[in-house]
C-alpha cells in the first residue's frame, strides 16, 4: 500500500480555498484567447496581456534562466490545480483549456528568482507569492517568460528565506491542441458522431505545458487535481475519483503519492470502462464506447491482474496505489505511458478482439502491459534523477516484460523472444562508431530534444539485454534479493544507476554467488563506455580474445573510453552438448585448454544468448557447427555469423551456409534470425543483379515451410506460417500468390464478411495489393477507414505501403501530411512502411526531403519518432552518390534541426558508408553463391 499523506495546517487551508473558489475563479478567466495560432507554424500560446513580457531567443548566458536545468534553490512540495478542458472550440477555431494552480515549495537557499517551467501557457492574472511562516512573502518585482528555456522567471524585491516555505499562485490558459504533448486532444468518430477526449502525455519535459510547474524528474512533490468537465463525461486523474459535482461536473481526486511531474495524468472524454476487484484493488480498462461493447478490453483485463500479483511477488513490494486504471487513446504518440494508477496506450497496444486481432497483437498487448506495471515501482516508486540515466528505467521494465508476460501466458514461451526482439534488434545499432554508452553525464543530456533523443534502442533493449545478462551471472535468486531491498530502501525517493548496484553487491556479499569482481566494476564497462565486444575461440590452441566490434572495422569510436574497449564477459559455454561452468574473460586474450577439442566435437558459448557479445570461432568449429547446428542455438548462430560477416570478420559465404538447413526448418526463432539477416541481403541488392538468384534460392528454401504449413495445418494459427506465407508470396510462388489473390477477392466480394483469418492478415493484406493495382488499394484504403478494430487499422495502413504502383504510394505519402486521413501518431511509420517497399523508398526519400521543415514543425522537436524516421528511409543507401545526397540533406536542414534525429542522421551516414564498402567488398561473391549455393 502507499504511504499515508500528511498536509500541514496552512497547505490545507490553502487548498479548501482554492477548492471553494475554483468554478467561480475558472468561469472568471475570460482574458480573450489568442485570436489565430502562430503565424509561423511554432504552435505557440502567445501571452495576452501585461502580465509577463517574453524575451526572444538570445545566446546563452550564464544567468539561471538560460540554463537548461533548474536551481537547486526551491523544492516543490504540493500543488493543487484546477484545469478546465474545453472540448468544443471557440469562436476562433481553437480548442482550448484554463487552468488554475498553486504550488508550495520550501526555500532550500536564499535566493530572489523563482524558476518555474511554463511553456505555451498564457498568464492571465499576476502571479501571486504567499509566505506560509511567519515572515511576509518578498514583493514581486517582474515577470519574465523565457520560451527558449521554458521558464517563467519571478524576479522579487527581496529574498526568499532558506528553510521557509512559500505558495505561488497563478492562472493561465493554454491550447487543447492536437500535438500529442502536454495536455492535448484528441479525435474519433462514433456513429458518425466526432468525439473530443482531453488527454496527457507529459514524458519527458511536457507536464509545463499543462500548468506551471518545477518540471524535473527528482523535483517529486504530492499532486491535488481538480477537473471540471461536461456533465456526459468522466474524469480521470493518477488517484481515486474522490468526488463529484453536478451541473459543470467538477471531479476532484484524493492526492498522489510523492511522485514526479512526467507521470501526472488527467483526461476527459465519455469512454466506457470493465473493471474487477482483486484484494480490495481497483482494476480498470477505459476506451472508446464501441470498443468497450465490443469487448475488446476483455483480454487485457484478463491478464492485469495476474501481472500485478506477479511484481508484487517479483518486487517484495505491495502495489502502492489503491487502483489501476488503463485507458486507450485514439491518438498517442508513443506505444504506452506508465502514468502512476493511470496508464495510456495506443489502441493497439491495449485492445484485442479475437476475431480480428492476430496472436502477434495479443503478444504485444501483454509484453506491453507488463512493461507498464513494472514501471509502477521501478521508475514510479523509485525514480531515476535526471534522463541520463533513463537506460535503468526503461532497460529494466524491458527486461521483466517478459518476466510479468510470461506470468500471464506460461504456455507461449515467450522469454525466449528477447533474443530477437532486443539483443539482436540492438547490436545493430550498438555496432557502429556512433552509438553511444547506456549512461552519459548529466551535462550531456539537456535540451527537450536531447532528453528525446535517448528515448532509443540502446536505452530500451541494451539496457534490457545487460541486465538480463547481470541476472543470469548473479542467479536471479541474488538479483532479485538486491532489487528488493533498494526499491524498499529508494522508495519516494530518487536514484542514480549506484545505487542498484550497490543493493546488489550487498545481495552478493550474503550469498555462495562469487563474481570474479564488484558488480560495479563488471558493470560499470557495460553501461561506461558503448558497444560490445566478440570473443573469439580457437578451439584449436584454446586461445579466448575479444575485440570491440565494429560494422565497419575502419571507423573509430567517437568517443574515449576509461576501460580502453575491454569488458569483464561471462562466458556460458558448452562442448558438444555438455555444458561447462561459465567462464570469466577478464583481460584481452587468455588461454583456456578446456576449449581446445578434437574428432567430432564442438564448442558453443554464450548459450540462450545471455551475454551481450557475439561470438566468432576457428574454422574448423565452424564448420562443426555448421554440420550439427545444434537446435538450443540456431537463431544466434545464424545471427552472429551474418553480422561477422558484415564486420568482415569472417567469409560471407559461411554466413550464407548457415541457411542451408532451412529447407527442412519448421521452428519459428531459426527462421526469423535467418529472415532479419537477409532482409539486409535484400536492402542491399533488391536494386541490382543479384536480386533473381537470390529470390530463387530464398524461394526454394520457404518451398518446403509453405507446404508444411499448407499440408499439415491448413492455415491454423501458428507463429511461423506468417513467415512462410509472406516469403514464399514474396518470393514468387505461384500457389501462395494464387491463394492471397483468392482470399482477398473473396473478401472484395463480400466487405461484410473477412474469409481471411486474422493471423495472416498482414502477410495476405501486403501480398495482395502488391499483386494487386488500383482496386486493390482503393478497397484496402476503404476498409482502413471503416474499420473499428485498431489493430485492423494498422494492419490495412502497412498493407497499403506494399504496393507497386508508384502513383499509389505517392498518393499515399501525401496523405500522411492530412491529418484527417492519417492520424500525426501514425505519420511517420507510415513513411517508413513506404520506404521499406523498394518501389516506395525513393519515393519517400523525396517527400521527406522537400517536406522537412513542415514535418520537422507540425511533428515537433521532441519527437520520439524522429530517429526512427531518419533511419528508416535511409536504411538501403548503398551508393556514393546516396551517401552524397544524405550529407547534402543534414547541411540543408541545420538551420530547421532534426530534434531527436540528430543522432539518426550521424548513424546514417556512417551506415551508409560501411553499406558501400560491404557491398563493393561482396557483390560478386554473393552472386556466385546464390547462382551456385554450397
Amino acid at each position: 500500500m502507499g504511504k499515508g499523506f500528511f498536509i500541514r495546517k496552512t497547505v490545507g487551508i490553502v487548498g479548501i480555498v482554492l477548492a471553494a473558489g475554483a468554478i467561480a475563479t475558472i468561469i472568471a478567466l475570460s482574458v480573450v484567447y489568442s485570436q489565430e495560432k502562430s503565424k509561423n507554424n511554432e504552435n505557440e500560446v502567445k501571452p495576452t496581456g501585461a502580465v509577463t513580457t517574453p524575451v526572444p531567443t538570445t545566446e546563452p548566458s550564464n544567468e539561471p534562466w538560460d540554463q537548461w536545468r533548474l536551481p537547486q534553490t526551491l523544492s516543490p512540495q504540493t500543488y493543487n490545480v484546477t484545469l478546465w478542458p474545453r472540448l468544443q472550440p471557440d469562436a476562433t477555431g481553437l480548442y482550448i483549456f484554463r487552468g488554475l494552480s498553486s504550488v508550495v515549495f520550501r526555500c532550500v537557499e536564499k535566493t530572489n528568482l523563482i524558476l518555474i517551467h511554463s511553456n505555451k501557457l498564457n498568464m492571465t492574472l499576476q502571479p501571486t507569492l504567499t509566505a506560509l511562516g511567519s515572515k511576509p512573502a518578498p514583493i514581486i518585482e517582474s515577470i519574465v517568460m523565457h520560451t527558449k528555456t521554458q521558464y517563467m522567471a519571478i524576479h522579487l524585491k527581496e529574498e526568499l528565506t532558506a528553510g521557509e516555505s512559500y505558495e505561488l499562485y497563478t492562472e493561465f490558459v493554454g491550447e487543447l491542441a492536437d500535438d500529442l504533448g502536454g495536455f492535448y486532444r484528441s479525435e474519433y468518430y462514433e456513429n458518425g458522431v466526432k468525439k473530443v477526449v482531453a488527454t496527457t502525455q507529459m514524458q519527458a519535459t511536457d507536464a509545463r505545458k499543462a500548468f506551471p510547474c518545477f518540471d524535473e524528474p527528482a523535483m517529486k512533490a504530492v499532486f491535488h487535481i481538480t477537473l471540471y468537465h461536461d456533465p456526459a463525461t468522466v474524469a480521470l486523474s493518477n488517484g481515486l475519483n474522490y468526488s463529484e459535482v453536478a451541473t459543470l461536473k467538477k471531479t476532484t481526486f484524493a492526492p498522489t503519492e510523492v511522485m514526479s511531474t512526467y507521470l501526472l495524468a488527467f483526461i476527459v472524454s465519455d469512454f466506457g470502462f470493465i473493471e474487477q476487484n482483486i484484494d480490495k484493488l481497483q482494476i480498470r480498462i477505459f476506451a472508446r464506447q464501441e470498443a468497450i461493447n465490443a469487448g475488446q478490453g476483455e483480454y487485457a483485463l484478463s491478464v492485469t491482474g495476474t501481472i500485478l500479483k506477479f511484481f508484487e511477488d517479483y518486487y517484495n513490494v505491495p502495489y502502492p496505489l489503491p487502483k489501476s486504471d488503463q485507458i486507450a487513446l485514439p491518438d498517442f504518440n508513443a506505444g504506452a505511458m506508465e502514468n502512476w494508477g493511470l496508464i495510456t496506450y495506443r489502441e493497439t497496444a491495449l485492445l484485442y478482439d479475437e476475431e480480428i486481432s492476430s496472436n502477434g497483437n495479443k503478444e504485444r498487448i501483454v509484453t506491453i502491459i507488463a512493461h507498464e506495471l513494472a514501471h509502477q515501482w521501478f521508475g514510479n516508486l523509485v525514480t531515476i534523477r535526471w534522463w541520463n540515466d533513463l537506460w535503468l528505467n526503461e532497460g529494466f521494465a524491458s527486461y521483466v516484460e517478459y518476466l510479468g508476460a510470461d506470468k500471464a501466458e506460461p504456455t507461449w514461451n515467450i522469454k525466449d523472444l528477447i533474443v530477437l526482439n532486443d539483443v539482436h534488434r540492438v547490436f545493430a545499432i550498438d555496432a557502429l562508431a556512433s552509438s553511444h554508452p547506456l549512461s552519459s553525464k548529466e551535462e550531456e543530456i539537456q535540451r527537450p530534444e536531447q532528453i528525446s533523443e535517448v528515448f532509443d534502442t540502446i536505452s530500451y533493449s541494451k539496457g534490457a539485454s545487460v541486465l538480463r545478462m547481470l541476472s543470469d551471472f548473479l542467479t536471479e535468486t541474488v538479483f532479485t534479493q538486491g532489487l528488493q531491498t533498494y526499491l524498499d530502501h529508494f522508495k519516494f525517493n530518487n536514484t542514480v544507476y549506484t545505487d542498484l548496484w550497490e543493493h546488489l553487491q550487498r545481495a552478493v556479499d550474503s550469498s555462495s554467488s562469487t563474481p570474479p569482481r564488484s558488480v560495479q566494476d563488471i558493470m560499470d564497462r557495460w553501461v561506461l563506455q558503448m558497444g560490445f565486444p566478440v570473443v573469439t575461440i580457437n578451439t584449436e590452441t584454446g586461445q579466448i580474445t575479444q575485440e570491440h566490434f565494429l560494422l565497419d572495422p575502419e571507423t573509430k569510436p567517437d568517443r574515449p573510453s576509461e576501460f580502453n574497449y575491454e569488458w569483464f564477459v561471462p562466458i556460458s559455454w558448452t562442448k558438444k552438448e555438455a555444458a561447462q561452468p561459465l567462464y570469466w574473460l577478464l583481460q584481452k586474450t587468455n588461454q583456456v585448454d578446456q576449449m581446445k577439442i578434437s574428432g567430432d566435437e564442438w564448442v558453443l558459448a554464450n548459450i540462450n544468448v545471455t551475454g551481450y557479445y557475439r561470438v566468432n570461432y576457428d574454422n574448423e568449429n565452424w564448420e562443426r557447427l555448421l554440420n550439427s547446428i545444434p537446435v538450443i542455438n540456431r537463431a544466434q548462430i545464424i545471427d552472429d555469423a551474418f553480422n561477422l560477416a558484415k564486420a568482415g570478420i569472417i567469409e560471407t559465404t559461411l554466413a550464407l551456409r548457415t541457411t542451408l538447413f532451412l529447407a527442412s526448418e519448421t521452428e519459428y526463432m531459426p527462421w526469423e534470425s535467418a529472415l532479419d539477416n537477409l532482409d539486409y541481403f535484400y536492402l542491399m541488392f533488391d536494386r541490382t543483379e543479384v536480386y533473381g538468384p537470390m529470390q530463387t534460392y530464398v524461394g526454394n528454401k520457404v518451398e518446403g515451410l509453405f507446404d508444411y504449413f499448407t499440408r499439415l495445418t491448413n492455415w491454423e494459427n501458428l507463429y511461423n506460417q506468417v513467415n512462410a506465407l509472406r516469403v514464399a508470396c514474396s518470393t514468387g510462388n505461384e500457389n501462395c500468390t494464387t491463394l492471397v489473390k483468392t482470399w482477398f477477392e473473396q473478401w472484395m466480394e463480400n466487405p461484410n464478411v473477412n474469409p481471411i483469418k486474422a493471423n495472416l492478415r498482414s502477410a495476405v493484406y501486403c501480398s495482395a495489393i502488391a499483386a494487386g493495382g488500383e482496386k486493390e488499394w482503393n478497397f484496402a484504403w476503404e476498409m482502413f477507414e471503416k474499420a473499428t478494430v485498431a489493430s485492423e487499422k494498422d494492419k490495412l495502413r502497412a498493407a497499403m505501403a506494399c504496393a507497386s504502383e508508384p502513383w499509389l504510394l505517392n498518393r499515399y505519402l501525401k496523405y500522411t501530411l492530412d491529418s484527417n486521413k492519417i492520424r500525426k501518431q501514425d505519420a511517420t511509420s507510415t513513411i517508413i512502411s513506404i520506404a521499406s517497399n523498394v518501389v516506395g523508398q525513393p519515393l519517400a526519400w523525396d517527400f521527406v526531403r522537400a517536406n522537412w521543415e513542415y514535418i520537422f514543425k507540425q511533428y515537433g522537436g521532441g519527437s520520439f519518432s524522429f530517429s526512427n524516421l531518419i533511419n528508416g528511409i535511409t536504411k538501403r543507401f548503398s551508393t556514393e552518390f546516396e551517401l552524397q545526397q544524405l550529407i547534402q540533406f543534414r547541411d540543408d536542414n541545420a538551420h530547421i534541426g532534426f530534434g531527436s534525429g540528430n543522432l539518426a542522421i550521424q548513424q546514417s551516414i556512417e551506415r551508409t558508408t560501411a553499406n558501400i564498402k560491404w557491398v563493393k567488398n561482396n557483390q560478386e561473391t554473393v552472386l556466385e553463391w546464390f547462382i551456385n549455393p554450397l
